[in-house]
């Protein structure tokens, strides 16, 4: 079985507002669901670290420099889908990561953005390991205070 390996960032910013994260909407062909919403993230460079990988994606995909990663966090998750009727094992590295600009520019790929606190965000996730993902980054902010 093909193994994918890809890294992104569970992004946020603390404003006036409190903590909003960032999340990207996807179009998508399911017809389950004909969009999602996550997080960026997108297929680690030869010679890129997944933090290198992250940071890029996040800065093609929302337009977003300068992102402040926070220490001591970072998760894997592991899936598997079908594409071409072959299946394929994915791996996922994710860091949580702090932007001082809300200012979005998206990409292509996507068909929209959204800034949202965390229990919006987490009704707004489709996939059950990002709302996982988010709970884990919102505990670790919390308990880091």
């Amino acid at each position: 079985m093909p193994v994918e390996r890809s890294a992104g960032a569970v992004i946020f910013y603390e404003g006036k507002k409190g903590r909003e994260y960032l999340l990207l909407r996807h179009s998508r062909k399911d017809p389950e669901a004909k969009e999602y919403w996550n997080f960026p993230k997108g297929h680690i460079e030869k010679g890129e670290t997944s933090q290198e990988t992250a940071e890029r994606e996040t800065r093609e995909e929302t337009g977003l420099n300068g992102i402040a990663f926070i220490p001591g966090f970072k998760e894997t998750e592991r899936y598997a889908y079908v594409l071409k009727k072959e299946k394929i094992l994915k791996f996922v590295v994710w860091f949580l990561a702090q932007s001082k600009k809300k200012r979005v520019r998206i990409s292509w790929e996507h068909s929209g953005a959204a800034w949202l606190p965390y229990d919006k965000a987490y009704r707004q996730i489709f996939y059950s390991g990002s709302k996982r993902l988010l709970k884990k980054a919102e505990d670790f902010l919390k308990e880091r205070k």
